[in-house]
């Protein structure tokens, strides 16, 4: 697999991205900031927000840090090892208050599956959109129509060898743990419906959803989707065999006497 060395070439690959999935916003680096030194300057440090907001602000094209003291969804800022998980989510009954679930159990079991970073592992977060990189991000976030998504699964997927891409997901912190930390943790991607927080609380569409991979997929990722630009792409999306199934149906409809 292929590094990123150069943070211009990120540059360059998000911009390609952009226009060979004309995707509505920017993909977004997300990095962690591991030291206070590491504090990038001149960005906006986001005051009471929620991961998936700076999210937001990313892929409307903004640099923005987010930092422990600054997160304001207690389940991020613990999936990120920021703060304790509240006793009220820990134990279920906080999503039987949202009407998430019905049961307790099941709540406190899907909070017990979550993957998170090590208690104080990480400062920050950094998010940027990925055409405007300062530096090599650690993840890469795109949050769009399904369709576009597919495409970047394909091309990862045949960066992979054509191994079969394994998801996970408990429709809950969808932007934090799904398409972060599983794609840190884990070093592969990781695809999202999305959740009742990240849809409640930012202008993610029902139509679209979410996709997160390590930063070091980049170059071979942008590598296949510039193949697939070539055919598949628009032959996909121009319908060609949909145009025939409705040409045989109208034929059909004139041979028995229709209009």
């Amino acid at each position: 697999m292929t590094e990123v060395l150069d943070f211009k070439e990120v540059k360059k690959m998000g911009k390609l991205m952009i226009s060979t999935l004309d995707l509505k916003g920017s993909p977004i680096g997300v990095k962690f900031i591991l030291n206070d030194e590491d504090f990038p300057e001149d960005t906006e440090i986001l005051k009471k927000h929620r991961y998936c907001q700076a999210l937001m602000k990313a892929n409307k094209g903004l640099n923005v840090v987010l930092t422990g003291e600054e997160i304001s969804c207690p389940a991020a800022a613990s999936a990120f090892g920021f703060r304790p998980l509240p006793e009220s989510l820990k134990s279920g009954k906080g999503l039987v208050g949202f009407g998430i679930v019905s049961d307790p159990e099941i709540g406190k079991k899907m909070f017990e599956g979550m993957l998170r970073l090590d208690d104080n592992k990480i400062k920050g977060i950094h998010l940027y959109p990925l055409e405007n990189a300062p530096l090599i991000p650690d993840i890469i976030i795109v949050e769009d129509d399904p369709e576009k998504l597919m495409w970047i699964a394909l091309a990862y997927l045949h960066a992979t060898d054509g191994e079969r891409i394994e998801s996970t997901t408990a429709i809950l912190q969808a932007t934090c743990v799904d398409s972060t930390i599983i794609p840190f943790l884990k070093n592969r991607m990781n695809l999202t419906y999305g959740c009742y927080g990240c849809r409640d609380a930012t202008d993610l569409s029902e139509n679209e959803a979410i996709i997160g991979f390590p930063g070091s997929y980049l170059p071979p990722i942008m590598e296949h989707l510039k193949y697939l630009k070539e055919k598949a792409i628009p032959r996909s999306r121009d319908k060609g065999a949909l145009s025939v199934l409705k040409g045989k149906s109208k034929l059909k409809t004139c041979e028995n006497g229709g209009d």
